[in-house]
């Protein structure tokens, strides 16, 4: 008995509902991405084995560059607008409403209390050109101090994270370190990069 053969047809798959959910889910993610803002140094973590992430709010971050500048840094703009009214009372300072904003849209800072108002009237390429002096944290002038409290009583919730430098002269970590102590903060996070665990 001779075998049929039965006709092959060409098969074709419309890919236009395809594309369309591509293109969708690329919109959706670069309209909701918001990208890292410019940090005012480069910091070149020490590296450790630990996994441990760092919260993403609720985040009170002290830098310490290569050559021993203090920043301060501090998420949630609520919290900011706070600290902002604190440092006002506590130095007989007064802010526009423009140096409002622009303090609550600065990721970190490392100036004395004094020149805050002339780095929020700088613009952000004046801002990135220009190299910040630290914030005080000699046991005669402690500005750091001020700050961590008042960014405390703003948000009780605040973990405390320090930011070094690799090359850091460890005196100014120390001093950093004896501020948060003198204030019966014990627990705090060190940002490291990742490094491979050793194989045993």
């Amino acid at each position: 008995m001779p075998k049929v053969k039965v006709p092959r047809k060409s098969v074709s798959l419309d890919m236009t509902a395809m594309c369309d959910m591509a293109f969708l889910l690329l919109t959706f993610f670069m309209l909701t991405t918001q990208f890292k803002p410019q940090e005012p140094i480069a910091v070149d973590m020490p590296a450790s084995v630990s996994e441990l992430l760092l919260p993403d709010t609720d985040v009170l971050i002290i830098s310490v560059a290569k050559t021993g500048e203090v920043y301060f840094g501090l998420d949630g703009q609520h919290t900011k607008k706070k600290l902002l009214e604190k440092i006002s009372e506590k130095y007989g300072l007064s802010f526009t409403p423009h140096e409002t904003n622009e303090f609550l849209l600065l990721p970190s800072f490392g100036v004395p209390v004094g020149g805050l108002k002339k780095l929020l009237n700088m613009s952000n390429e004046e801002r990135n050109l220009w190299k910040q002096p630290g914030i005080p944290v000699d046991s005669t002038n402690n500005e750091l101090y001020d700050l961590i409290v008042f960014s405390r009583m703003s948000n009780p919730k605040l973990r405390i994270a320090i930011k070094g430098d690799r090359n850091t002269n460890y005196e100014v970590i120390s001093k950093v370190i004896g501020t948060l102590q003198d204030q019966n903060i014990n627990k705090i996070n060190l940002i490291t990069s990742l490094q491979n665990k050793p194989k045993l």
